[in-house]
């Protein structure tokens, strides 16, 4: 059944978080559009997201160690809280027209330092929410509402901000946050966890939750999997505008964006609707084979927009069900009482690689594969195989990745600690 009276609780939770994380969505975009009307700047732009996920990356493992000693619903109130008050400021600062782009930075950060805690503590929610058997149609909810926001964020914010402004957006971003704000505090109840030891030291939770990773080396392995993906995965948003806007234009890259998010829609109604697999491993690395094996062969070879589009489709179909067999394992895996500092962990562990991504193949792009391709003589098996001009090197760094990713996949299949995973 797809809809289920004892999951009330957590369908209102999901909606309005869902809601919530909209319209922060649709303010980061318009930020982003805001800082480069200002700047032009591509890199004053890129450090937007930087400075939200730096914090989120070097902070979680101590972050969600502090925040397991807290009630759950008090930590995701209070966090959401100070975000919102971040969005206030920088309104306030927009309307009286002393808006900086380092107010921008500073605000990201305290907002991805936020992450840090509400994250791991959501996590748990779902955990305490949903019974064991409907987790996987929680997880494939999730990935669903996931996939919709990065399809309407970038939509919804170009209407309101061609509008209203900027403060149109963010007034819309607000307007979630005290829906889905007054949703938790007032209607949703969490159940109550195991008890804590309140008085265990911050450095002690985090020895627990690095020798929890070290004695269950198959969570550990495939969170380690999933970070050299991420690294893949990072270097590939990197050069896609690269490669699009040099063979094409704005329309091109924002049609290969949407197509992936209505495959990632398609693939998340499938994992809603389809029965648990017997092996979720497997699943794991089928559908990743299936993403790191196509859409990048697709973009290194793939000369016309339709060609892109089916790789893009193929690459995104299947993210939201390994993301739901994944999120399945781990709650499976890791007890509920040592879920906050567990996941605070993977995320460092999982995360850290995609900033290091994003520079490395912005880097790559433009010192290393576009100089090399520029060399590309017309006819040449270089040339044909990647063209000439502006973007070939692009073209040729997405052969490489698929490669790599390819190989990553082949190998952490062979690993017996993950295999031993249900």
């Amino acid at each position: 059944m797809f809809f289920s009276k004892n999951l009330i609780n957590f369908y209102l939770l999901w909606s309005t978080q869902s809601l919530s994380s909209l319209g922060s969505a649709m303010t980061s975009f318009a930020l982003v559009v805001w800082s480069y009307q200002q700047n032009g700047s591509a890199l004053t732009t890129a450090l937007l997201s930087v400075s939200a996920y730096l914090p989120y990356v070097l902070m979680s493992l101590f972050a969600g160690a502090v925040s397991e000693q807290w009630d759950k619903k008090k930590t995701m109130l209070i966090a959401d809280a100070l975000a919102a008050a971040g969005t206030i400021c920088i309104l306030l600062l927009y309307i009286t027209h002393r808006l900086e782009i380092w107010h921008i930075y500073l605000v990201n950060s305290i907002n991805g330092f936020m992450n840090t805690v509400q994250r791991p503590a959501a996590d748990v929610a779902v955990t305490l929410l949903v019974p064991e058997n409907r987790w996987q149609h929680a997880a494939a909810l999730r990935s669903f509402s996931d996939s919709v926001q990065n399809i309407l964020s970038p939509v919804c914010a170009m209407a309101l901000y061609t509008f209203g402004g900027l403060e149109a957006v963010i007034c819309f971003d607000l307007a979630t946050f005290v829906t889905a704000f007054a949703v938790l505090l007032f209607m949703i109840h969490l159940p109550l966890q195991p008890a804590q030891n309140r008085t265990e030291s911050v450095l002690r939770a985090v020895q627990d939750a690095l020798q929890f990773l070290s004695r269950n080396r198959g969570v550990f392995h495939i969170i380690l999997f999933l970070a050299a993906i991420n690294f893949i995965a990072s270097i590939y948003h990197a050069a896609l505008p690269a490669l699009m806007l040099s063979r094409f234009d704005e329309v091109s890259l924002g049609i290969i964006n949407s197509t992936a998010g209505i495959a990632m829609i398609a693939g998340s109604v499938t994992a809603c609707i389809l029965p648990p697999p017997k092996n979720r491993v497997t699943v794991i690395f089928f559908t990743l084979f299936l993403a790191m094996g196509s859409e990048n062969f697709f973009l290194a070879f793939g000369k016309s927009l339709p060609i892109l589009c089916a790789g893009a489709f193929l690459g995104w179909i299947g993210i939201p069900v390994m993301n739901t067999n994944l999120d399945v394992i781990l709650r499976k895996n890791i007890p509920v009482q040592m879920q906050t500092r567990v996941y605070a962990a993977r995320n460092m562990f999982q995360f850290f690689t995609i900033p290091l991504g994003y520079f490395a193949g912005g880097f790559a792009v433009d010192v290393i594969f576009e100089p090399f391709a520029a060399r590309f003589l017309p006819g040449s098996p270089a040339a044909a195989l990647f063209g000439t001009g502006k973007g070939s090197g692009a073209a040729l760094l997405f052969c490489i990745i698929g490669i790599l990713g390819v190989i990553i996949c082949l190998l952490f299949s062979r690993n017996r600690e993950i295999r031993k995973l249900s």
